[in-house]
């Protein structure tokens, strides 16, 4: 049996590729935020809060590598999404959060 697959070929430059990555990631972020927003449950939050984190993390690593390239002014800040306000991430001490 023979099995064939499809590929497709494009000229990849590195720009259409990043600046997608950062569009998905934004998306992604503001949707993670929007989750963290509506979350009731402790054990949810605390999943809103290391996907934003992780999220963060990775639109600060692609921004920088599409500033590298040259996308982006290199002295320019990271912008964040409009919708974006960074939460107040509780501390458990003692037992209680505060």
């Amino acid at each position: 049996m023979k099995i064939q697959y499809s590929q497709s070929y494009y000229e990849d430059t590195g720009k259409n590729t990043i600046l997608d990555a950062i569009a998905k990631t934004r998306f992604a972020l503001e949707s993670a935020y929007a989750g963290f927003d509506n979350a009731t449950d402790p054990d949810l939050i605390d999943c809103y809060i290391y996907e934003v984190n992780s999220l963060l993390k990775r639109y600060r690593f692609l921004y920088h590598q599409a500033q590298e390239l040259g996308f982006f002014p290199a002295g320019e800040s990271l912008p964040l999404p409009e919708a974006v306000s960074v939460p107040v991430i509780p501390v458990m001490q003692d037992g209680l959060f505060t």
